[in-house]
């Protein structure tokens, strides 16, 4: 069983963002489970939605999961996020099993990046499937990208990867090589060309995209070498 841990509206311009916290949240998550990323998600940008800088939310990707599990997870994260709250923020949390959303959550996931979505559908869905979801202080409007994160997520098919393996670890210049050992599933073109050598510019460290259920990192040739591409 995976589970899918989504957070969002944790933070204010001037605080920590809330990808950090995530990651924060996944460290500990690991002490006592098989943690295998955290991905960051867009959401829809309007005039009428609050939002910090990009309207993103991040999704903690939990795998092996037993019976159980959701609930301590969850209660472990709400820990966290409430012992560090920022002053401003409306934050949300959502926990759900692979098995408990269906296509209902993620079309509201999909619905989440191009439209406005509102906390009432959110919470209906929420009780619908029977997971939990969770409203942490402030306006509670967190809850919507908690949820659609989750959706979005569980597709395989959306956003990027902030955290996979050690990824993080990796600066500069890299070998193929050490990128797919440091967690990266697949190296490719944007035309879908598979790359297995050579070495690769990094504008900061490697966040391969979500893409059928695999962290794949796109680059390009850059004279004798490549550069990644960040996409999702």
């Amino acid at each position: 069983m995976t589970l899918y841990l989504g957070i969002d509206d944790t933070d204010t311009r001037e605080s920590r963002g809330t990808g950090r916290l995530a990651r924060t949240i996944a460290a500990e998550l690991a002490r006592s489970y098989t943690v295998t990323g955290v991905t960051r998600h867009q959401l829809f940008v309007h005039p009428s939605i609050p939002y910090t800088s990009h309207n993103s939310c991040a999704v903690i990707h939990i795998r092996d999961a037993g019976n159980g599990a959701a609930a301590d997870v969850f209660a472990t994260a709400k820990e966290l996020m409430l012992s560090d709250f920022i002053e401003g923020s409306d934050p949300g949390i959502c926990v759900a099993a692979d098995r408990e959303i269906g296509s209902d959550l993620r079309l509201f996931g999909s619905n989440a990046k191009k439209s406005v979505v509102t906390q009432e559908q959110a919470r209906s869905l929420a009780r619908q499937a029977g997971i939990r979801l969770e409203g942490l202080g402030g306006t509670e409007d967190g809850v919507i990208g908690a949820l659609a994160g989750v959706g979005l997520a569980s597709s395989g098919n959306d956003g990027r990867f902030v955290q996979k393996g050690t990824t993080r670890d990796l600066r500069g210049t890299q070998t193929v090589a050490a990128i797919l050992s440091a967690g990266v599933d697949q190296v490719m073109t944007l035309d879908g060309t598979a790359v297995g050598e050579g070495a690769v510019a990094l504008k900061k460290f490697p966040k391969p995209a979500f893409i059928g259920g695999k962290a794949v990192l796109f680059i390009e040739p850059d004279g004798e070498m490549y550069r990644d591409i960040v996409v999702g």
